[in-house]
C-alpha cells in the first residue's frame, strides 16, 4: 500500500534562530505547511520544499499574547489562525497583484543561455510565490486553549473551562461569538437512549482534543478525563440545545483522534499505547470498536507495551493509511483496517550493525504532504538539541548551529490508493512523486515495425491485446513466468516536461498486458510504452492545462480513458486517447456526462462509472477503424440510482462490474454467460455491496428478441458480501479447467487477511443437493499485504519493504544515514491455495477441494502447495493445549493420498517439523515402514531414504539397518550411485553408535580408483608421441596400485563389523554383475562408489572371476558395449583365395601396427635392467614391471599429463592402427575425462566405450584373471593381449585350469565364429601362431592346423599359407608387449621371474611376406 523509500531529507531553515519549531499544520491542499516555533511563524512550500515567508512576533507581542502553541488554515487556504498561550491571533495570507515570485524555475539550454519557461499557468503553479503575513485583532477567550478545528466558514475552539467556542473565520472580534458549555450537550452511549437535559458527570471535565468527520457530520472528541466521545449535530447549525454526544464504553486514556473521511472511522490514540478504531453503528447511532492498531508481542517483543501513549495520529490523504507516533519516539503504519505495514521501533531500524541499540526518533509533530509522497516531521526539541550539541562537539565550523530543520520521509505507494480500477490487471503499479514501478517483464521491442503494428494478437476471450501469440501447451500464464523471473523492479521515471507543469502524479493506471502506463497529474495527462521507451505528451500545452481528471484512468485496449473535467466548456466529459496516435482532442472520443465522476471502470466492452449524484452509468463502447485513426463511440446503456444506499458520495471507495453471481455455475450456462455483467460490485467505506442483475421476470425467456432490441435487465436491491474490504480484484477472463479460482472474488480486509468468495460446482454436471450453497466466503491469512492477485497461478502478488544498514561515518555524531537505514521496496508474493483447500476441508466440502486441487495441480509450486497444507494442520493440532474434539489431520492425510505425490509430501514435511510431532503425524498417516515399503515399490528410491532418516529416529537400530540394507541393495541395482554413497555412510553409522553425527560422505573417489585411472591415462601418452620423441625422452609412468595396500577396507574389517557387513553387500554386488557379464556396470560401480576392484578380482580369480562360457561371455560383452559383431564384406564373401595370396590392407596395418607398439615398448624397457628374482610368481612379476616404470624421473609424465586426452583420442579415432570397432567419422569429440566416475556416467559413444574396454582390460590384467583378458582382447582385436596372455601361461604359477580354460575357450570361440559370426575368423587366423603354441604346450588334444584356417580356404594352402607365420612377431617383440588402445603393460624380462615363450622359427623375412600376402578377409562395422 504505502512504503518507505530511500533515507530521509533533512530541511534546513535559512533563518537560524535559537528557538525550536514544534508544531507543523499543513494547507487544505497540502501546498503550504505552517511550522510554529514560540515567537516565530514560517509558511513552507511543498514543491520545492522552500522556506517562502517568516514572520517573527515581537517581544511585546510576546509578553502580551504568550507563545505560539498551535495554528489551523482556513479552507481557502487565505487565513491562519494561531493560538497563543493567552488567546487567538489571527494572520491573514496576502498575496500580492504583482507577479512577484520568491523561486521562479529556470530552464538551461545547450547553447548555455538561460531562460524562464513561459506557459500558461506555470509560474502560480511551479513557482513559489512571496507571500506577507498581516496580523488581525486579536481575540481573548479568557482561558487556555486546547485545541481548534476549522468547519467550513466557522473555527471551533476547545478551553480548558469546558466551553466550545463558534467563531466566524470572516468577522472575528465584530460580530461577536457563541459559547457551548460542555455540560449542557446530552451524553449516552447511544442515541436511542439519549436524554435531554445537561450531563452533571462532565462537571470539570473539558474538551482536549477534537476532529471534525465530514462523511460522519459530527465531532470525534477526547475529554480531560481521558473518555471517549462522538458529538453530533442534529441541525445544520451548531447550537447548544442541537448537540447530542454518545460514549465509547469503558475506554478512560484516550489522548489524541485523527478522523477517517472515506471509511467514516475515528481513530484513538490511548494511554497504553495502543489505537481503537471506532465505527458509528447507522442503527444505534453507538460507537462500536471495528478493530485495534496495536504492537504485537510476537513481532515486537523487545518494544511491546514500552511505547508510552500514542502521541499523534495521522491518516494519508487518500485515507488508506494512518501513520502513528508514540511519547517514546518512533513512527508505525497501519492500513486502514489493521494491516501492518512498517515500524521504525524494531530490525535495522532499532539496531546498529554491530547490535548496539539505537535512540527512537521522538516526534513532536508531522503532516502527510501532497498525495501522501511525503511525511514531513518536525523531531522533538530535545532529540534536536542533542543532535546539535554532539555536531558542535565534531566540528568547529557552526553553520548548522541550533539551524531548525524538519525531516521529510518519501513514499512510494499503490496505484490502488486512488485509482481502484487497477484492481483487475495482474500486474502490480506503485507509482512515487517522479517515477513508476512495475512488476511486469521487460518489453522486447519490435525491430522495424512501427508502434502502431506491435500488437500482433488479441486475446481470444475479451480481445485485450497481446504482443505475442498465446501459447497453446504452456501451463503458466505470463504473470507467473514474469514473477519467477526476477525480484526487480521495472522503473519508469515520469517525463520532466509534464512533471514540472503537473505536479503531483494523482492517477496511475496499466493496460491488460503490462506494457502501457499512463498518468495523471494536477492537469491533464501523459502516456508511456515500453515498446518505444517513449512518453507522449499532449502537443499543445492548453489542451494540456484545459483538463484535469476527476474519476481516474483505465486502459481498454488500445485507449487510454479519462473521466475529466473540462474548463474551458465547464463539464464533465468521458475521454478515450488511442496510444498510437499524438495526444490531442482532435483523436480523442468525446463523450459529454451530466455530473461530476467520482470513479471509472472497465469491464470487457463496458465501462462504469460512478457520480457525484451516487448514480452509477453503464456504458458500452465499440472499436470504429472509419477515418485513417482508430475511434471509439461510447454509448450510455443503463443509469442505476443509488441514493437511498448511499448516504455520501465521497465514501465510495470502488465499483466494479463484474460476471460474478451466485448463482455462476448452476443456472447459467457457462460460459455463454459467464461473459456477461452480470452484477456490480461497491466499496462502501469498506462494506462491500453487491447489485446482482434481476433475471426473475419474464425477460429471461424471452430468447428470440434481437440483439438491438434487448431489454437491459434492471438490478436486485444490494446485499452486503463483507465487512472492512480494502480492496476487490476480479477477473473477466474464462479458463473452463480452472473455474474455481477464475469466477472467485478475492477481498483484501486489513489485519483480517484475505477472503475468497468461492463458487462451488456439483461434481460430474450432477444436480447439486439442495442444501448446499452456490458460493462460499472463506477467509485466510497471508504474510504479506496484497496488491494483485494472479487467478490462474493461484499467487498473491505484494511488495515490502527492505532495509539496508549504513554505518559507514563514524564518530560521535550521527547523520540521517546512520540514524535511519537505507530503506528499499522488494516484491514478493505468496501462495493462498493451500488455505483454501484447508477452509474447503473443514467445512466438510472435500469434493470441492478435490476438484480445486485437481485443476491445480499441473503448478510448479503444487508439491508445497500439498506441503504447506499437512505443517500447517500438524503444527495447530499437535501444539494444541486443549483436546481436539474432530482434528483435521486425518482428512487432510486423505485428502493428500488422492494425488501421486503424497508419499513424498509426507516425509517432506515430517523432515521440516520437529521430532516432537512425528508421533501425531504418523498416527494420522500411517506407519513409516509400511511408507517406506511403498516408496520401494515405486521405485522412488530417493522418497524411500527420506523416511529412512524418520524410521532410524522411530525405531529401534535393528529396524533401520533392515530397511536400511533393502533400500542399499535396491539402489545399488538401479545405479543410484549418490544414493549408495549415502546409504554406506548411514550404514556405518548405525554400526558405530554414530547415528546422529554420521561421517561425512567423500566427496573424492577412492585412491585406488582415481589412480588407477590416472595410471590408465598416463600409459596412453607414450603413443602419441612422435618416433623422435619417444626416442629420445625417458618415460616414467605413476603407478598408484597395483594390489591393495596400506590401509585398505580389508585392513578396517576388523575394527568394525559394520564394515565387513558392507563390504559384504558390494562383494555380492559385485559378484552378481560379473556373472551377469555386466563390465560396464562393474566398471561403474567401482569408479563411484571407491571399490577396490583389482583386490576383489585378485581373490576371486579362481571363482566368480573364472569364465565358463567364453561365447556367451563374448556376446554379452558386445551387448554391454553396444558394439556390433563384425561382418565380412560381400566382395569378400564371393571372391575365392587366388594363389593364397589375397591381400589385405588391414591385416598389413595390423602388423605395421605391432610392430610399432614393440618399438616402442623397447624404447620404454631401456631403463637400468634389474636383477631378476626368480622367487616371484608371474603375478608379482605385472606389479615389479609397473614398479620399475617409478624409479625413472617423472618429468615428463608431468609435462604432458594435459595432453592424456589428446593422445588417447588421436590414438582412438586413428582406424588404420587398430583391428577393433572403428569409431565413425562423424563421432562426437571425447570430452576431457577426469575421474572414472565421468568416464562411466559419459554417453555412450565409440571412443568413450573403446576407453571404458581398455581401462577394464587394464584392471583384469593387473588383477591376473587372464580369462576375462582373452574375452576382452578378442572383442578388441587385439593381437598383443592375446600373445602376452598366452605368455603368460607359459608360468608354472599359473593354475593348469586356466590354461585349459583359455584354451577351450579359444576352440569354443573358433567353432561359433566359424559357423554364426565369420567376421571374427580373420582376427583368429591372425593370433593362429599363439593358439598353436597353446595346442603344443598341452600334453594331450593336439590340434590340427587345418582347424584355424579359413573356412573357404583351400587345403592345399594350408601348409605354407597359414596364419601362422604372419602371426609370428619379430625378434624385437620380446622386448615387450603391446598393450590396446596404448596400454604399455609392464614388461616381463627385467622383473618376471621366468623366460618369455619362444616364438615361431620364422625368419623376419618371411614374417614380412607373409604379413603381405595374408589375410583372408576386412572386417568392418555394420
Amino acid at each position: 500500500m504505502y512504503f518507505l523509500t530511500g533515507w530521509p531529507r533533512r530541511l534546513l531553515c535559512p533563518l537560524r534562530s535559537e528557538e525550536e519549531p514544534f508544531h507543523i499544520q499543513p494547507s487544505s491542499q497540502r501546498f503550504y505547511f505552517v511550522v510554529l516555533s514560540e515567537t516565530q511563524l514560517s509558511i513552507w512550500y511543498s514543491r520545492p520544499s522552500v522556506l517562502i515567508v517568516s514572520y517573527i512576533e515581537s517581544a511585546k507581542a510576546a509578553a502580551q499574547f504568550g507563545f505560539y502553541q498551535k495554528a489551523e488554515w482556513k479552507p481557502d487556504d487565505s487565513m491562519i489562525a494561531v493560538v497563543c498561550a493567552c488567546g487567538v491571533v489571527v494572520f491573514k495570507q496576502h498575496i500580492p497583484d504583482t507577479d512577484l515570485y520568491i523561486y521562479i524555475m529556470t530552464l538551461h539550454s545547450h547553447r548555455g543561455s538561460t531562460r524562464v519557461k513561459v506557459t500558461p499557468g506555470y509560474k502560480e503553479e511551479q513557482c513559489a510565490p512571496a507571500l506577507s503575513l498581516e496580523m488581525k485583532k486579536p481575540v481573548d477567550l479568557e482561558a487556555p486553549i486546547t485545541c481548534l478545528q476549522t468547519l467550513h466558514e466557522d473555527l471551533l475552539v476547545c478551553t480548558t473551562d469546558g466551553y466550545l467556542h463558534v467563531l466566524h473565520w470572516d468577522g472575528i472580534g465584530t460580530n461577536g461569538r457563541k459559547a457551548i458549555c460542555l455540560t449542557t450537550i446530552p451524553f449516552s452511549l447511544d442515541l436511542q437512549s439519549a436524554r435531554g437535559g445537561p450531563s452533571l458527570e462532565l462537571e470539570g471535565a473539558y474538551i482536549c482534543c477534537m476532529e471534525y468527520c465530514v462523511t460522519l457530520d459530527g465531532f470525534a472528541v477526547i475529554l480531560s478525563d481521558g473518555r471517549l466521545g462522538f458529538i453530533t449535530p442534529l441541525s445544520n447549525t451548531i447550537t447548544a440545545d442541537q448537540l447530542q454526544g454518545v460514549w465509547a464504553a469503558d475506554v478512560t486514556d484516550g489522548t489524541c483522534v485523527a478522523v477517517n473521511n472515506k471509511y467514516r472511522l475515528m481513530a484513538f490514540g490511548c494511554a497504553s499505547g495502543s489505537v481503537l478504531v471506532y465505527m458509528i453503528d447507522t442503527t444505534t447511532g453507538s460507537m462500536q470498536l471495528s478493530h485495534k492498531l496495536e504492537l504485537t508481542p510476537k513481532h515486537y517483543p523487545d518494544i511491546y507495551n514500552k511505547t508510552g501513549p500514542v502521541k499523534l495520529i495521522r491518516w494519508s490523504p487518500d485515507y488508506s493509511v494512518a501513520m502513528v507516533t508514540w511519547e517514546c519516539g518512533g513512527l508505525s503504519l497501519w492500513s486502514v483496517f489493521g494491516a501492518h505495514l512498517i515500524c521504525t521501533l524494531g530490525e535495522d531500524f532499532a539496531y546498529r550493525s554491530d547490535g548496539t541499540k539505537k535512540e527512537p526518533i521522538k516526534i513532536s509533530s508531522m503532516s502527510w504532504g501532497a498525495e501522501g509522497y511525503h511525511l514531513w516531521v518536525l523531531p522533538n526539541k530535545q532529540e534536536r538539541r542533542r543532535q546539535e550539541e554532539q555536531q558542535e562537539e565534531d566540528t568547529i565550523s557552526s553553520q548548522s548551529f541550533l539551524q531548525s530543520g524538519i525531516l521529510q520521509f518519501h513514499f512510494i505507494k499503490s496505484a490502488l490508493t486512488v485509482n481502484p480500477c487497477t484492481s483487475n490487471q495482474e500486474q502490480v503499479l506503485l507509482h512515487g512523486e517522479d517515477r513508476l514501478y512495475l512488476t511486469c517483464g521487460d518489453a522486447t521491442p519490435v525491430s522495424g515495425a512501427s508502434d502502431t503494428h506491435s500488437y500482433t494478437h488479441v486475446h481470444p476471450h475479451d480481445g485485450s491485446p497481446l504482443r505475442h501469440p498465446p501459447s497453446t501447451d504452456s501451463s503458466l500464464s505470463q504473470g507467473l513466468s514474469t514473477l519467477l523471473g526476477h525480484k526487480h523492479w521495472h522503473v519508469v521515471q515520469i517525463h520532466s516536461t509534464y512533471l514540472e507543469s503537473n505536479w503531483p502524479i494523482r492517477f496511475a493506471a496499466i493496460d491488460a498486458a503490462g506494457q502501457c502506463m499512463a498518468v495523471a497529474g494536477r492537469r491533464g495527462l501523459a502516456h508511456y510504452s515500453l515498446f518505444t521507451r517513449k512518453w507522449k505528451l499532449f502537443g499543445n500545452i492548453t489542451q494540456e492545462q484545459n483538463m484535469t481528471v476527476t474519476g481516474g484512468l483505465a486502459w481498454w485496449k488500445d485507449f487510454v480513458m479519462v473521466a475529466c473535467y473540462n474548463f474551458i466548456d465547464q463539464q464533465e466529459q468521458l475521454r478515450l486517447y488511442h496510444r498510437s496516435t499524438n495526444l490531442d482532442n482532435a483523436f480523442a472520443s468525446v463523450t459529454k456526462l451530466h455530473s461530476d465522476t467520482l470513479l471509472l471502470n472497465v469491464f470487457r466492452d463496458m465501462v462504469i462509472l460512478f457520480r457525484a449524484d451516487c448514480s452509477i452509468c453503464l456504458y458500452s463502447i465499440e472499436m470504429r477503424n472509419e477515418g485513417p485513426n482508430p475511434t471509439a463511440s461510447v454509448e450510455l446503456v443503463q443509469e442505476v440510482s443509488m441514493s437511498r444506499y448511499i448516504p455520501h458520495p465521497g465514501l465510495v471507495v470502488s465499483v466494479t462490474l463484474t460476471s460474478v453471481r451466485t448463482e455462476t455455475g448452476i443456472t447459467l450456462k457457462a460460459p455463454q454467460q459467464a461473459c456477461v455483467a452480470e452484477s456490480i460490485m461497491l466499496n462502501l467505506a469498506g462494506q462491500l455491496i453487491m447489485l446482482q442483475r434481476d433475471r426473475s421476470g419474464p425477460q429471461v425467456r424471452d430468447k428470440e428478441t434481437p440483439a438491438n432490441n434487448k431489454k437491459v435487465l434492471p438490478f436486485c436491491p444490494p446485499v452486503v458480501l463483507a465487512q472492512c474490504v480494502e480492496n476487490v480484484w476480479t477477473t473477466c477472463r474464462t479458463n473452463r479447467k480452472k473455474r474455481h479460482l477464475m469466477e472467485a472474488l478475492w477481498l483484501s480486509c486489513g489485519e483480517a487477511g484475505m477472503k475468497v468468495w468461492l463458487p462451488l460446482f456439483p461434481r460430474d454436471h450432477r444436480k447439486p443437493h439442495s442444501f448446499l450453497s452456490r458460493r462460499i466466503m472463506l477467509p485466510f491469512h497471508i504474510n504479506i499485504y496484497p496488491l494483485a492477485v494472479l487467478f490462474e497461478d493461484a499467487l498473491v502478488l505484494g511488495a515490502t519493504n527492505e532495509t539496508v544498514l549504513y554505518d559507514g561515518l563514524q564518530g560521535s555524531s550521527e547523520p540521517l544515514e546512520a540514524l535511519f537505514p537505507f530503506c528499499t521496496v522488494e516484491r514478493t508474493s505468496q501462495i493462498y491455495l493451500h488455505h483454501i483447500l484447508r477452509q474447503l476441508l473443514v467445512r466438510n466440502l472435500g469434493e470441492q477441494a478435490l476438484m480445486l486441487a485437481q485443476s491445480c495441480a499441473s503448478l510448479p509450486y503444487f508439491p508445497h502447495v500439498m506441503e504447506l497444507m499437512v505443517h500447517v494442520v500438524l503444527e495447530e493440532e499437535a501444539t494444541s493445549r486443549e483436546p481436539i474434539p474432530d482434528p483435521l489431520l486425518p482428512t487432510v492425510a486423505k485428502f493428500i493420498t488422492e494425488f501421486p505425490l503424497f508419499l513424498q509430501t509426507i516425509v517432506h514435511c515430517a523432515r521440516k517439523t520437529e521430532y516432537a510431532l512425528w508421533n501425531y503425524l504418523f498416527a494420522a498417516v500411517g506407519n513409516p515402514k509400511d511408507l517406506f515399503e511403498e516408496c520401494l515399490m515405486a521405485q522412488d528410491l530417493d522418497t524411500a531414504a527420506s523416511y529412512l532418516i524418520i524410521l532410524q529416529n522411530m525405531e529401534v537400530p535393528a529396524v533401520s539397518r533392515q530397511h536400511a540394507t533393502l533400500l542399499f541393495n535396491t539402489a545399488l541395482e538401479e545405479g543410484k550411485w549418490d544414493l549408495c554413497r549415502h546409504m554406506i555412510r548411514f550404514l556405518k553409522a548405525i554400526g558405530s553408535g554414530e547415528a546422529d553425527t554420521p561421517p561425512p560422505t567423500p566427496t573424492t573417489q577412492e585412491p585406488s580408483s582415481t589412480g588407477g585411472f590416472e595410471f590408465f591415462r598416463n600409459r596412453s601418452i607414450s603413443l602419441s608421441q612422435s618416433a623422435d620423441s619417444i626416442s629420445t625422452a625417458k618415460f616414467n609412468i605413476q603407478k598408484t596400485f597395483s594390489m591393495p595396500s596400506g590401509p585398505s577396507a580389508k585392513g578396517r574389517d576388523g575394527e568394525c563389523a559394520e564394515n565387513m557387513y558392507i563390504d559384504m553387500m558390494l562383494w555380492r554386488h559385485a559378484r552378481h554383475l560379473l556373472e551377469q557379464v555386466r563390465l560396464r556396470d562393474l566398471g561403474c560401480f567401482s569408479a563411484q562408489l571407491g571399490f577396490e576392484l583389482i583386490g576383489w578380482l585378485c581373490r576371486e580369480r579362481n571363482r566368480v572371476a573364472h569364465v565358463d562360457d567364453f561365447v556367451f561371455a563374448l556376446k554379452r560383452l558386445h551387448k554391454d558395449f553396444l558394439w556390433p559383431f563384425p561382418v565380412i564384406p560381400v566382395g569378400s564373401l564371393s571372391s575365392p583365395l587366388k594363389n593364397g595370396r589375397c591381400r589385405s590392407v588391414l591385416s598389413a596395418r595390423l602388423l605395421k601396427s605391432q610392430s610399432a607398439d614393440s618399438l616402442i615398448n623397447s624404447d620404454m624397457d631401456t631403463a637400468p635392467p634389474q636383477a631378476a628374482a626368480t622367487n616371484h610368481t608371474w603375478l608379482d612379476g605385472i606389479g615389479e614391471g609397473a614398479k620399475d616404470m617409478d624409479t625413472a624421473s617423472s618429468a615428463h609424465s608431468h609435462q604432458h599429463s594435459p595432453q592424456t586426452h589428446d593422445a588417447f583420442l588421436s590414438l582412438l579415432t586413428n582406424k588404420g592402427d587398430r583391428a577393433g570397432p572403428a569409431i565413425p567419422s562423424g563421432s562426437p569429440p571425447l570430452p576431457p575425462f577426469t575421474s572414472l566416475s565421468q568416464l562411466f556416467h559419459a554417453e555412450p559413444e565409440p571412443a568413450v566405450l573403446l576407453l571404458s574396454a581398455g581401462y577394464l582390460l587394464h584392471v583384469f590384467t593387473e588383477a591376473g584373471c587372464l580369462e576375462w583378458c582373452v574375452v576382452i582382447g578378442l572383442i578388441l582385436r587385439d593381437a598383443s593381449v592375446i600373445k602376452q596372455v598366452i605368455g603368460f601361461l607359459g608360468s608354472p604359477e599359473v593354475p593348469p585350469e586356466t590354461v585349459q580354460s583359455v584354451r577351450s575357450g579359444l576352440l569354443a570361440v573358433d567353432t561359433w565364429a566359424s559357423t554364426d559370426c565369420l567376421g571374427y575368423k580373420p582376427f583368429l587366423n591372425l593370433i593362429q601362431s599363439q593358439i598353436q603354441q597353446l595346442m603344443d604346450s598341452a600334453a594331450v588334444d593336439q590340434l590340427q592346423p587345418e582347424a584355424f584356417q579359413p573356412s573357404s580356404q583351400s587345403s592345399k594352402h594350408s601348409g605354407s599359407d597359414g596364419l601362422g607365420g604372419a602371426a609370428a612377431p619379430r625378434t624385437e617383440d620380446s622386448r615387450g608387449v603391446a598393450a590396446p588402445l596404448g596400454l604399455a603393460l609392464p614388461s616381463l624380462e627385467p622383473a618376471g621371474g621366468f623366460p618369455r615363450p619362444p616364438s615361431d622359427d620364422c625368419p623376419p623375412e618371411e614374417t614380412q611376406d607373409q604379413g603381405e600376402d595374408e589375410g583372408a578377409y576386412d572386417c568392418t562395422l555394420s
